[in-house]
């Protein structure tokens, strides 16, 4: 699957309205950034440390 990103002022009306207007066809998925967490973790793409001690240490080395 192709994945686009779009950059828009969302202050502009017209922009926001074909937006709103190309996501309603149904033909594209609006992927949030909650969205992404859930897959990225479904993925295995997530890591856990016991700590910030233990994250700066694999981190930084």
């Amino acid at each position: 699957m192709a994945e686009i990103t779009l950059k828009f002022d969302a202050r502009n009306p017209i922009a926001k309205k074909t937006i709103d207007y190309v996501l309603s066809l149904g033909v594209f998925k609006k992927v949030t950034g909650l969205d992404q967490a859930l897959e990225d973790e479904k993925k295995g793409k997530v890591k856990k440390y016991k700590n910030s001690e233990d994250l700066f240490k694999k981190v930084l080395g």
